[in-house]
């Protein structure tokens, strides 16, 4: 009975038909693009409340981008002090992924207070944003889950900067500068390109009215070349010569 020599070739061959497929490498979320929200504060702070729990803890080490450094990185950026008197905090209630009942579900909660030196003017803002979508099965590659993972937390920091910037506008818009450069004075109601400012215009010859004489650009100092009427000044009307006008 023959015995074949196995082939080096075949045994790659197995081994690249049973090792895994590559790990998906995921960018980076980074909103820095995005226009800042300046609040008029001397001072903020960005702290994170959430604690997971540990099946959360789980799918967050999962996320490759973990739902609760993203969140933080963005705050951390996207508002900034304009340096007028006051403080401000921004809290991190909630940046949970979970699954429940076969979808991963996840909920971001943010609270923004401020306060004037003299703590007699305060204000609070919260934006709070919630998805969620079908699991991965249970036999799912680490690429299919991460890759859910990463979608549903994209979707959620997508949502929670258009809600986190209609809350500040709607809530804290006395406490927010449109100035476009952080510790720039904002621009004054009523200033050239700010908003609702009346912008003025060159100052024209106004039309004659309908049927009128046009006006007739006069000497600044007239003489009389009429000898047969005498002190007759050129374009003088008939009050100029002692008469009445004509009614």
């Amino acid at each position: 009975m023959k015995h074949w020599p196995f082939s080096p070739l075949a045994v790659l061959a197995l081994a690249a038909c049973s090792s895994p497929a590559p790990l998906q490498t995921f960018a980076p979320l980074d909103y820095s693009y995005l226009p800042p929200l300046v609040l008029k504060v001397a001072s903020l702070n960005v702290v994170n409340n959430y604690v997971p729990s540990p099946s959360q803890a789980t799918l967050i080490g999962e996320d490759p981008a973990s739902p609760i450094t993203t969140l933080q990185n963005m705050l951390n950026r996207r508002i900034v002090a304009s340096g007028a008197p006051g403080t401000a905090t921004i809290a991190i209630q909630t940046a949970s992924i979970d699954q429940v009942n076969g979808n991963l579900t996840g909920t971001m909660t943010v609270d923004v207070s401020v306060a004037s030196p003299d703590g007699r003017s305060t204000g609070y803002a919260e934006a709070t944003v919630s998805a969620s979508q079908t699991a991965p099965d249970a036999d799912a590659s680490q690429n299919d889950t991460q890759a859910a993972l990463y979608g549903l937390t994209k979707r959620l920091m997508n949502d929670m900067n258009v809600q986190l910037q209609y809350q500040l506008q709607h809530n804290l818009s006395s406490w927010l500068s449109w100035s476009s450069t952080p510790g720039a004075a904002p621009l004054a109601a009523g200033a050239a390109g700010a908003p609702g400012a009346i912008q003025a215009t060159p100052l024209a010859p106004t039309a004659p009215a309908t049927g009128a004489a046009p006006l007739v650009p006069q000497p600044a100092n007239p003489v009389n070349t009429n000898s047969a009427v005498p002190n007759y000044l050129p374009g003088a009307g008939p009050a100029a010569l002692g008469q009445a006008a004509p009614q």
